[in-house]
């Protein structure tokens, strides 16, 4: 996880919301939009704002969620028999419509060496219907860029795209940099809404058989100077996070003003370290 500061809520919220609707948007990524009344108190801050993803298990008639006060939610969780404990997973607000009480969560759906898909969460999104109940967990943000910086670098792979969308929407119109964000294919890229001087390079993985991130951290390696004064964020695969700080900290950019997140960790690459 990043070291630089985060923008954490002191007393996070829980807000229970219902599946409004289900489609998939480009090859690789599939919108829930998600409703309900809790949601309009939803303080939404534009930029990387996540949440933690609490989904009622399929046995279950009604959801079951930890009961606790200020920040501490994980050991009431745990508290939970297994079999009643909810999935809980960590998304990025894809968008959110304060006055229709509506917002979009994007789940990245991989498949299996027989086309199967792959992931309890994007297992769930697949299939969810309107009504399907769940519940939000505000975190906060994770982009923290000092107000001197004098660029910003966004590396990403598609986990990270919600990411980059949200970020490149609320930064200031005078901000400058680039964003280097990788997807699986060429259907999954989109218009991204950004400031004229942040320049977007897309990087088409293509092959299934490729570490998602393994591209978007060559195109990084690729940069041979970076300001010290500037921001970096750094998001996706486990390896494309540390490996890309490291990389960006040797340029000379200093360690707090990279924030880094391994988003997920491929298993060949947990099985090799």
């Amino acid at each position: 996880m990043a070291k630089s500061r985060r923008l954490v809520p002191q007393n996070p919220r829980m807000f229970r919301a219902r599946v409004v609707r289900s489609e998939r948007v480009s090859p690789s990524l599939q919108r829930v939009t998600v409703g309900g009344e809790d949601l309009g108190e939803f303080a939404w801050l534009g930029y990387d704002h996540w949440f933690r993803l609490f989904l009622q298990l399929p046995h279950q008639r009604r959801l079951r969620l930890p009961e606790f006060t200020g920040s501490s939610w994980w050991q009431p969780y745990l508290a939970i028999p297994e079999e009643e404990r909810p999935h809980c997973s960590n998304y990025t607000v894809a968008g959110f419509r304060a006055q229709a009480a509506e917002m979009d969560i994007d789940f990245v759906v991989h498949h299996g060496p027989t086309g199967e898909i792959e992931g309890r969460a994007a297992i769930w999104a697949c299939a969810a219907r309107p009504g399907d109940a769940l519940a939000v967990l505000d975190q906060g943000l994770l982009f923290d860029c000092p107000p001197d910086a004098s660029e910003v670098v966004i590396v990403a792979d598609e986990t990270g795209l919600p990411a980059t969308a949200g970020i490149l929407r609320s930064l200031p119109r005078e901000t400058v940099g680039r964003v280097i964000q990788e997807v699986p294919t060429e259907g999954d890229r989109r218009p991204l809404d950004g400031p004229d001087g942040v320049a977007v390079s897309w990087i088409v993985r293509e092959d299934r058989r490729s570490v998602p991130g393994t591209a978007a951290l060559g195109a990084l390696r690729r940069l041979t100077a970076a300001d010290a004064a500037g921001y970096a964020f750094v998001v996706g695969e486990s390896t494309l996070a540390t490996e890309g700080r490291r990389h960006l900290h040797r340029l000379g950019l200093p360690k707090d003003r990279i924030t880094f997140s391994g988003f997920w960790r491929h298993e060949a690459t947990a099985q090799a370290a």
